[in-house]
């Protein structure tokens, strides 16, 4: 059985993308605390609802919500540990290294399809994550105020000054970083490289511990953050004076603070980067050129966040 970190992990497949009469590759999404939740189906299963995670850096998909995965027949599944956030251990899942399945009409062959074994996640409003097959493959624009993603060929769209430009980094795996800066309190700006997890609900989350840059703002209050693959997240929610990517700054913005070593497997993250804040931007992903636009929706607020 070979342990397999959700975040960390690229599996190199020989994946393929077609797509359907829409040569504009739109898909209608739908919108859950900022978090964008996609209509997906493998095989005869579904209707799945997949999240779309910045954190999943491979080809294919996890299913972790126990009541979908009776519908869905995997070819030939091996047993898998998978880790994640959390305080806990890996878990048990079966996987099967290439299948297919369809997204918004859109077909993806040769992927990874991930079933976890537990029940950690029943009852769960979405059904599980897909990322890099969507991310790594096509320059991916998503309009949150007419709740639609397109996706575009690479190098076939180029965005108009309305969108500014952000540099993106990818370091050992297919996760996107971005710079930002915090203010807490009275104090001095403090740059953070951050990694943009899309399936976050959370605007930030400030990663404490032996070595970080951020201290845990006096007025925290313990809070859960949520479910990781390796169990319950516990942290703190806070409040940061100021938050500013690219040349757009949020005042009074909501965060959380978490141990390191248990929010993030990304060696040498300061922050994460949820969608809290994405979801204030309509947005293009171009993991090809090593960039993200951004542009205020009709959800961005100057203050408070």
């Amino acid at each position: 059985m070979r342990p397999v970190v959700l975040a960390a992990c690229i599996c190199i497949l020989s994946a393929s993308v077609s797509m359907c009469a829409d040569s504009a590759g739109r898909i209608r999404l739908s919108i859950d605390q900022g978090r964008i939740i996609l209509p997906a189906e493998i095989g005869s299963s579904g209707p799945l609802k997949l999240i779309l995670d910045t954190g999943m850096g491979y080809d294919g998909l996890l299913i972790y919500n126990p009541d979908a995965r009776t519908s869905i027949r995997l070819d030939n599944p091996k047993p898998y540990r998978i880790g994640g956030a959390g305080g806990g251990s890996a878990s048990s899942s079966l996987c099967a290294e290439s299948m297919s399945f369809q997204i918004g009409g859109k077909s993806f062959n040769h992927q990874k399809i991930i079933v976890l074994q537990n029940d950690a996640f029943r009852g769960f409003p979405s059904d599980g994550v897909v990322g890099f097959s969507i991310l790594g493959h096509s320059v991916v624009e998503i309009d949150y105020d007419h709740a639609e993603m397109r996706l575009h060929e690479p190098g076939s769209l180029t965005p108009d000054t309305s969108w500014e430009k952000l540099p993106l980094v990818f370091r050992d795996n297919a996760i996107p970083w971005i710079r930002i800066e915090v203010t807490i309190g009275d104090g001095p700006p403090i740059p953070l490289e951050c990694y943009i997890d899309s399936a976050a609900r959370e605007s930030v989350v400030l990663l404490t511990g032996a070595g970080q840059k951020v201290p845990v703002p006096s007025e925290a209050t313990p809070v859960l953050l949520g479910k990781g693959l390796s169990g319950d997240i516990y942290g703190q929610s806070c409040r940061i004076t100021r938050l500013k990517i690219g040349s757009f700054v949020l005042e009074q913005v909501t965060a959380f603070s978490a141990p390191a070593e248990m929010r993030s497997k990304q060696a040498g993250a300061d922050g994460v980067i949820g969608a809290g804040l994405l979801c204030r931007f309509n947005l293009i992903f171009d993991y090809q050129n090593d960039c993200l636009y951004i542009k205020p929706n009709g959800q961005f607020v100057s203050s408070p966040a």
